[in-house]
C-alpha cells in the first residue's frame, strides 16, 4: 500500500548516492568537452553545452543535481549540474545568498536539502535573471 505521507528530505550522502543512482549523464554518450564549456560569455557557454543540457532537461534527479552543485562549490563551479552552466549557478548563488542573508546561518555538510523550486530551475535554465 503506498503512503500519502512526503518522502522525507535526504542528508548529503543520500543525495548524493540517489544522483549518482539515477542521473541521466552518465550514460548520455556525450564526451566531457560537452559537459564542459569553456567559453566565459554565458550565452556562448550555454550554446557549447546545449546537448548537455538537454540530457538535463528529462533527468528525473536534475533539481537534486543542482542541489548538490550549489552546496559543494569546490566541484559544483564547474561544468553543467542539474541544466545550468557555471555562470548561471554562481548568480544563483548569489541570489540565495541575498534571499537568506540575516535569516540562519548556511546548511552544514549532511544537514537536509531543499530543493529548488520548479519555476526557479525554468527560469535560470531561460537565461532569466529573475524567476
Amino acid at each position: 500500500m503506498a503512503s500519502s505521507l512526503p518522502a522525507p528530505p535526504l542528508i548529503d550522502d543520500a543525495l548524493w548516492a540517489r544522483v549518482a543512482r539515477y542521473a541521466r549523464c552518465a550514460d548520455s554518450g556525450l564526451g566531457p568537452d560537452e559537459w564542459f564549456p569553456v567559453s566565459i560569455d554565458a550565452a556562448r557557454a550555454r550554446h557549447e553545452a546545449a546537448a548537455a543540457i538537454a540530457v538535463c532537461t528529462g533527468c528525473p534527479v536534475r533539481a537534486q543535481c543542482l542541489e548538490l552543485s550549489l552546496r559543494h562549490w569546490d566541484i559544483g563551479q564547474h561544468g553543467v549540474w542539474g541544466g545550468l552552466i557555471a555562470a548561471d549557478r554562481a548568480r544563483l548563488r548569489r541570489q540565495r545568498s541575498a534571499d537568506h542573508r540575516g535569516r540562519c546561518p548556511a546548511p552544514a555538510s549532511g544537514t537536509i536539502v531543499r530543493p529548488l523550486l520548479p519555476h526557479v530551475l525554468l527560469s535560470l535554465a531561460k537565461g532569466s535573471g529573475a524567476p
